[in-house]
């Protein structure tokens, strides 16, 4: 049950491209920043990552006040899969 829990949050659009941005992401990433590159509010995205992160395909990192959100490999892994099925619609 949890499985296709997770399947129906990541695909969905704006979950999927989450994941695809912070693979890209060339610097550190919060939830806020990815909020405004996904276009979405902090607390959907939040609530989201919460989800994506029981699933294990995030990680939270303290630092200071702010989380630094991080994939785990399996996350890298659903990510690039990801961006494959999209480039080659």
């Amino acid at each position: 049950m949890v499985k296709s829990k997770i399947f129906n949050v990541i695909f969905r659009e704006k979950p999927a491209m989450m994941l695809v941005e912070m693979n890209n992401s060339k610097t550190e990433i919060y939830a806020s920043n990815l909020a405004k590159i996904v276009d979405c509010t902090y607390s959907h995205v939040v609530k989201i990552l919460q989800q994506m992160q029981k699933s294990g395909l995030v990680e939270f990192e303290k630092q200071g006040r702010l989380k630094l959100l991080k994939l785990t490999k399996k996350g890298q892994d659903v990510a690039e899969s990801i961006n494959k099925i999209r480039n080659s619609l």
